[in-house]
């Protein structure tokens, strides 16, 4: 019986794959791509068949059966905006991951990839779970201040889910009996508010919306905004490098490493203590925002990201936000397990996969 899961995750300049036999991690690693192995394509998706070639070469050089493959979890990339949960790879996912009807971004290789994969292995099956569109918003949460706006549900779907069960878990609880407040920080900032299972709202943490991060400038004035858009300056594309990717501490600072960060802080420089306080404030801010929509009833906040190593920063947000739950702290993110266990629950029949449509 075909027993394995290969986990694939595509990021702008790597990608990650694990294998894993029921819980275990047999296998994990990062593949690092140039940027000149990738000008040369002008799509991500052009990316398919380098990024599919390199993953069997790495499976293959470290002894990994292809054939025992039973389940194939691709990182969920831009599709239609779904509800949580595993699908199964269909031919409508793979012309939306194609087209990138909700954007273009790596991710939406794990999808293609994972199927094309899939499909030379008798019996191997493909999916994806918990893509950054997941979306259980309340519809009030939707409306913005004018009707050509409306707020939509783009975060780290995949790790906060994982997290509030794990945190679920832990306390004998059940997911869908918990309000949770989650905050991913990493290279962008998201802040989920989780009312009995599901995401009820949550800051657009790609386009531009809710606190600063390393990389993303998170909401800005709009009036002033607006002014830059139209002074002549600036190109659409360069807008949307200081909006995405070349804002937030990397635009402020000059690196997008809160690891140089705290060590600057921890040498008094006044600088980097004044914007590491202002990414603290405004995460806070908006966890206290979250705790308004759970009407107060929080039974804890969660942080958790690459940033949550950083265990004074951690402290000076506990400090703020305490008063609303008690705090935990789940440094790092853990997307290749979490891919994995979806894959898993699959496999011994304990979730039904979800149809893409």
């Amino acid at each position: 019986m075909k027993e394995l899961i290969l986990a694939i995750n595509p990021g702008s300049t790597s990608t990650k794959i694990a294998v894993f036999k029921g819980h275990k991690q047999l296998f994990v690693t990062t593949l690092r791509h140039t940027s000149e192995e990738l000008s040369i394509y002008s799509k991500v998706t052009d990316q398919f068949q380098f990024r599919k070639d390199v993953i069997i070469k790495a499976l293959k050089d470290n002894d990994i059966d292809l054939f025992n493959l039973a389940i194939i979890v691709g990182r969920g990339g831009l599709v239609k905006p779904i509800k949580s949960g595993i699908y199964e790879v269909n031919q409508t996912m793979l012309d939306d991951l194609k087209e990138g009807v909700g954007g273009e971004h790596a991710s939406n290789l794990g999808g293609l990839i994972a199927n094309d994969i899939a499909s030379e292995i008798e019996g191997c099956r493909a999916f994806i779970a918990d893509p950054v569109v997941v979306d259980e918003l309340e519809p009030v949460a939707r409306i913005t201040g004018h009707p050509l706006f409306e707020r939509r549900s783009i975060f780290h779907a995949l790790n906060q889910k994982a997290i509030a069960k794990s945190y679920a878990t832990a306390i004998n609880r059940s997911y869908d009996s918990l309000n949770l407040i989650v905050a991913h920080l990493g290279g962008g900032v998201s802040v989920g508010t989780h009312f009995k299972g599901k995401v009820v709202d949550v800051n657009n943490a790609l386009n531009g919306e809710g606190p600063f991060s390393p990389e993303r400038s998170g909401t800005l004035p709009a009036y002033d905004l607006a002014k830059l858009c139209f002074s002549g300056k600036y190109t659409l594309d360069e807008v949307k490098k200081m909006i995405t990717g070349e804002g937030g501490v990397v635009a402020h600072l000059g690196t997008n490493s809160f690891s140089v960060v705290e060590q600057k802080v921890r040498e008094g420089d006044e600088r980097f203590m004044l914007i590491s306080d202002a990414f603290a404030y405004n995460v806070a801010k908006s966890i206290g925002a979250a705790s308004v929509v759970l009407k107060g009833e929080v039974d804890a906040i969660l942080l958790t990201g690459g940033i949550a190593y950083n265990t004074k920063l951690m402290e000076q947000i506990a400090d703020m936000v305490k008063f609303i739950s008690d705090v935990k702290i789940f440094p790092g993110e853990d997307e290749m397990s979490a891919l994995a266990m979806n894959g898993l629950s699959v496999l011994n029949g304990d979730e039904i996969p979800l149809v893409y449509a």
